[in-house]
C-alpha cells in the first residue's frame, strides 16, 4: 500500500496530466488537427479512468477532480462534434449532465463556460435548420437542438444570474434559442408552441423598459412571439396583444412600419384585429408629430382595409375613431345600420396632412363611394362621400368637401331621403345661402331654402311607415336655425324676414298641434315643438312695428301652457324608479313658475272673452306647482301657492279641491317624518272644510276618507306630547269630533219620508238607505275621535245615545 504522501503526489500528477491532455486535445481540435486531437484525448481517457479509480477518502481533491473531469468530458464533446460524431458528443454531454454531485462542485465560471459550449452546439444545429431562407428537416433536427439547449439551461438555471450581467445575458441567449427550437419542433408536438411562448415571456420579462425596450434584439423576441401565436392559431385577443406589443415599442421608422403593415396583410380573415392594430398605430404615431409620413401611410392603409370589410357600419366606426372628429348617427327604421353624418371639426391633435397624402385619401374615398353608387348601394355610398368632408382633409380646400357633399346629396336623393339630401346641401361650403352670418343679399335666399326644407320634412312626416323621429329632429332644428337667422338680422332689415317669420311660427304651431295626435311615443318632441313655436311667435311680435291681433297673444299662452303641461305629464311618467328625481322635479317646477309668470303677463293683452281660458291655465299651473312642491317637500312654497289661489277669483274652490287630491299623501309624509302633526291637522281641516261646504254626497264621501286618515294618525301619534302639550292640537281634535257628529245629524235630517203609495217611493227608499249608511259612518267616526279628546267616555255615551234616538226617529217609518 502506497504511503499517504505518495498517494497525494500521484493524485496531483493525475490531475495535472488529465488537465494538460484535455486542453491539448481541445486546442488541436480547434486547429483542425483531428487525428492528433483524437490521439491525445484517447490518452487523456486513460488518465481520467486512473483518476476515477484513485481513492480520495478525505475528499481533499474533490473539487479539483470535478473541474478536471468536466474539462475532459467537455473537450471530448467538442472534438467529437467537430468530427461530426454526434453520438459521442451527446454521450460526453450526458456524462457531464448526469453527475449532479460533480456539477455542484463546479465554480460559477466553469458552469458558465460549459453552458456556453452546449449552447454553441445547439445553435449550430439550429443554423442547419435554415438553408437559403427556408426551413429544412424541421421535424427531425429540431428535437436535437432542444436536447442541447435544455442541457445548457440545466447548467445555468441554478445560478444567480440577476447579479451578473454576463450570466443574465447568457441565460437570455439560451432562452431565445430554446424558444426557436420549440417553435421548430412544434410540427412534431404542438405543445412545444406553449413552451416556446413561456420561454419568450421569461426573456421579455427581463427587459428593462427604461433602457432597452426598443432595441432590435428585443423587438425580434416580440416578432417571434407573434409567430408562435399565429402558428398555434390563438384567438383574436392574443393575436392583437402580440401586435400591440410590437407597435408599442416601434420607432416608426420606414422599415418598422413596412414590417408591421406587411404582417397585417397576412391576416385577411381577421378584419377586427387588423383594423384595431392600424388604429393603435395611428394613436401611437400621433404622439410624435415627426411621424406625419407614418400617419399618412397608415391612414391610406386604414381606408383601404375598411373598404374590404363585410360590415359597412363597422368600417365607418373604425374611420370615425381614427379621424378623431365628431360624428353623429341617424338610425333608419328599416335597418339597424347607422348612417354616418360627419360634422367637420378640428382634429384633437395639431397634425396637418400633406396635400399629396390628402389627395390619395380623398381619391380612395371617391373610388369606394362610386363603387357603392354604381351598385345602387346609396346609403353606403353617401357615408363614404361624407367621410371625405372631414377636417383632416381640409388641406385640399373647400372645393373638395363641397364635391363630397354634393355626391352625398345625390345618393340621398336616389334613396328618397330628402331631409338628408337637404342637410348635405346645407353643409356644403359652396352653399352660401345657409351661412347665417352672410350679408343681406343672401338673407332672402336662406329663408326661402329653409321654408322649402320645412315643407319637405312635413310632407315626409305624412308618409306611412316613415321613421318620424329623425325627421322631427330635422324639422325642429330648421325652425331653430331660422330663429337664429332672424335674431342675427339687423334691425333695419327686419322687414325682409317678417313675412317669413309669420309663416314659420304658424307652421311650427300647427306642427306641434298635429304632433299631439300623430307623433306617437315622442311627447318630449311635442313640447319642444310648442316651445320653438312660442319663441318664433314672440320674436315675430318683437319685430312687428304695429300692434298685433289679441288672438296672437292667446296663441302664445296656448303654446306656452301646452309645452309646460306636456313636460309635467312626461315627468310623472319618468319619476317612478328613476334616478335624479329631485333634479327633474326642480327643473319642471322652475318651468311651471316661468310659464305662470309669462301667462299672467298676457291676461291684459287677450280679448275679454278669452281671459277665462287663460285664467284656467293659471289654475292648472298652480295645481302643477303644488304637485311638484309637495313631491319636493317644499311646504312653504305650497302655502304661498294656496295663498295666491285664495286671492284669485271664484275658481279657487276648484283649485283647492285639486290641492286636496294632491295632498292626500300627507299621511305618508308623516310616516317619513316630512311633515309636523300640527301642520297635518291644519291642512286636513282646510281640505275637509272645502269639501263639506259644497254639500254634495260625493264630496262628503271624500271628506270622510280624510277623517279616516285623521283617526289613523291619532291612533299612531295621538299620545305624543311635547312641553306638556299634545303634538296633535286639542282644538283640532275637538273640531274633528264636532264636525263628524254634526255631519252625521245633517245626514239623518235629510232623510225624506214619503207615502209607500207615492210613485217615487222606490227611489226615495234607496236614497234614504244610502244616507242612513253615510250617517252611520260619520257617527262611528265621531265615536273613534272621542277616544282622543278630554272627557272621552261621557262624550262617547252622548254620541251613542243621540245616534240611537235619531236613527229610531228617522227610520221608524
Amino acid at each position: 500500500m502506497a504511503a499517504p504522501h505518495t498517494r497525494v503526489y500521484r493524485f496531483a500528477a493525475l490531475l495535472h496530466m488529465l488537465q494538460i491532455a484535455s486542453k491539448t486535445g481541445a486546442t488541436l481540435s480547434e486547429l483542425g488537427n483531428s487525428e492528433s486531437a483524437t490521439s491525445v484525448l484517447i490518452c487523456a481517457a486513460q488518465y481520467e479512468e486512473a483518476l476515477r479509480n484513485q481513492d480520495d477518502p478525505d475528499r481533499t481533491h474533490e473539487i479539483a477532480k470535478a473541474r478536471v473531469t468536466t474539462l475532459y468530458f467537455s473537450s471530448r464533446m467538442e472534438a467529437a462534434w467537430r468530427d461530426k460524431n454526434e453520438g459521442l458528443a451527446a454521450f460526453m454531454a450526458d456524462k457531464i449532465i448526469g453527475n449532479d454531485r460533480q456539477l455542484s462542485l463546479l465554480s460559477t465560471r466553469d458552469r458558465e463556460l460549459l453552458a456556453t459550449k452546449l449552447l454553441d452546439i445547439g445553435k449550430s444545429i439550429l443554423r442547419t435548420c435554415h438553408q437559403s431562407g427556408k426551413l429544412i428537416a424541421e421535424g427531425s433536427r429540431a428535437p436535437d437542438t432542444l436536447r442541447w439547449m435544455q442541457k445548457a439551461f440545466q447548467i445555468i438555471e441554478p445560478l444567480a444570474c440577476a447579479t451578473s450581467p454576463e450570466l443574465a445575458e447568457l441565460k437570455r441567449s439560451i432562452l431565445r434559442s430554446l424558444a426557436r427550437g420549440y417553435f421548430l419542433a412544434s410540427s412534431q408536438d404542438p405543445e412545444n408552441l406553449t413552451r416556446a411562448e413561456v420561454a419568450l415571456e421569461e426573456v421579455i420579462s427581463t427587459i428593462d423598459p427604461a433602457v432597452d425596450h426598443t432595441s432590435s434584439e428585443y423587438q425580434q423576441l416580440r416578432w417571434m412571439k407573434l409567430a408562435v401565436v399565429k402558428r398555434r392559431k390563438a384567438g383574436n385577443t392574443e393575436l392583437l396583444q402580440a401586435l400591440v406589443s410590437i407597435i408599442d415599442n416601434m420607432t416608426f421608422s420606414e422599415n418598422d412600419l413596412s414590417d408591421i403593415l406587411q404582417e397585417l396583410r397576412t391576416l385577411p380573415q381577421q378584419y377586427d384585429v387588423v383594423a384595431t392594430a392600424i388604429k393603435h398605430c395611428i394613436r401611437k404615431a400621433l404622439d410624435n408629430t415627426a411621424n406625419i409620413p407614418s400617419i399618412e401611410r397608415l391612414l391610406v392603409t386604414l381606408l383601404f382595409h375598411c373598404s374590404k370589410g363585410d360590415s359597412h357600419t363597422k368600417a365607418m366606426k373604425d374611420l370615425e375613431e381614427s379621424l378623431q372628429g365628431k360624428f353623429s348617427y341617424l338610425l333608419r327604421k328599416e335597418s339597424t345600420k347607422a348612417i354616418l353624418v360627419c360634422h367637420s371639426e378640428i382634429l384633437k391633435s395639431d397634425i396637418e396632412l400633406s396635400k399629396i397624402a390628402t389627395s390619395a385619401c380623398v381619391t380612395l374615398i371617391w373610388q369606394y363611394g362610386d363603387r357603392h353608387y354604381h351598385a345602387s348601394r346609396w346609403t353606403e355610398a353617401a357615408d363614404w362621400f361624407i367621410c371625405g368632408t372631414h377636417a383632416v382633409f381640409s388641406s385640399l380646400g373647400p372645393s373638395s368637401s363641397s364635391k363630397c357633399f354634393r355626391k352625398a346629396a345625390l345618393c340621398y336623393l336616389q334613396q328618397k331621403e330628402y331631409a338628408k339630401a337637404a342637410f348635405a346641401v346645407k353643409r356644403s361650403p359652396k352653399n352660401d345661402t345657409l351661412n347665417f352670418r352672410q350679408n343681406v343679399e343672401n338673407l332672402t335666399e336662406a329663408m326661402t331654402l329653409i321654408r322649402c326644407i320645412v315643407r319637405l320634412a312635413i310632407k315626409l312626416l305624412g308618409q306611412p311607415g316613415i321613421n318620424v323621429l329623425p325627421l322631427i329632429h330635422t324639422l325642429l332644428n330648421y325652425f331653430k336655425s331660422a330663429k337664429t337667422l332672424v335674431e342675427n338680422v339687423a334691425n333695419e332689415n327686419d322687414a325682409l324676414v317678417l313675412r317669413d317669420l309669420s309663416w314659420l311660427w304658424r307652421t311650427a304651431y300647427n306642427c306641434a298641434v298635429e304632433g299631439c295626435s300623430n307623433w306617437d311615443n315622442h311627447p318630449e318632441e311635442v313640447s319642444n315643438a310648442f316651445d320653438i313655436a312660442r319663441q318664433l311667435l314672440e320674436l315675430y311680435i318683437s319685430k312687428t312695428l304695429t300692434d298685433v291681433e289679441p288672438s296672437t297673444y292667446l296663441c302664445v299662452a296656448n303654446a306656452s301652457f301646452a309645452a309646460t303641461s306636456g313636460r309635467v305629464i312626461l315627468t310623472r311618467e319618468r319619476l317612478s324608479g328613476a334616478e335624479g328625481v329631485e333634479e327633474t322635479l326642480r327643473s319642471v317646477s322652475a318651468e311651471i313658475k316661468s310659464c305662470k309668470a309669462r301667462i299672467s303677463g298676457l291676461l291684459e293683452k287677450v280679448l275679454p272673452d278669452d281671459r277665462s281660458h287663460v285664467i284656467s291655465f293659471l289654475h292648472l299651473l298652480r295645481v302643477f306647482y303644488v304637485e311638484a312642491a309637495s313631491a319636493l317637500g317644499e311646504w312653504s312654497s305650497v302655502l304661498e301657492m294656496i295663498e295666491e289661489a285664495a286671492r284669485a277669483d271664484d275658481r279657487s274652490l276648484n283649485t283647492f279641491e285639486a290641492f286636496g287630491d294632491i295632498l292626500a299623501i300627507l299621511h305618508a309624509c308623516l310616516t317619513h317624518s316630512q311633515l309636523s302633526l300640527d301642520k297635518f291637522s291644519r291642512w286636513l281641516r282646510s281640505i275637509c272644510s272645502i269639501l263639506l261646504s259644497k254639500g254634495t254626497a260625493p264630496d262628503r264621501s271624500k271628506a270622510i276618507q280624510y277623517f279616516d286618515q285623521a283617526n289613523a294618525v291619532l291612533e299612531e301619534y295621538g299620545d305624543l306630547v311635547e312641553d306638556g302639550r299634545p303634538l296633535y292640537p286639542v282644538d283640532e281634535r275637538l273640531w274633528l269630533l264636532s264636525t263628524a257628529y254634526n255631519t252625521g245629524i245633517e245626514c239623518l235630517q235629510s232623510v225624506n219620508h214619503v207615502s209607500p203609495f207615492d210613485s217615487a217611493a222606490t227611489f226615495v227608499c234607496v236614497t234614504s238607505a244610502s244616507v242612513v249608511d253615510e250617517a252611520k259612518r260619520w257617527f262611528e267616526c265621531a265615536t273613534v275621535v272621542c277616544r282622543f279628546v278630554p272627557d272621552a267616555k261621557a262624550r262617547a255615551e252622548k254620541i251613542s245615545e243621540t245616534y240611537t234616538e235619531l236613527l229610531a226617529r228617522y227610520t221608524s217609518d
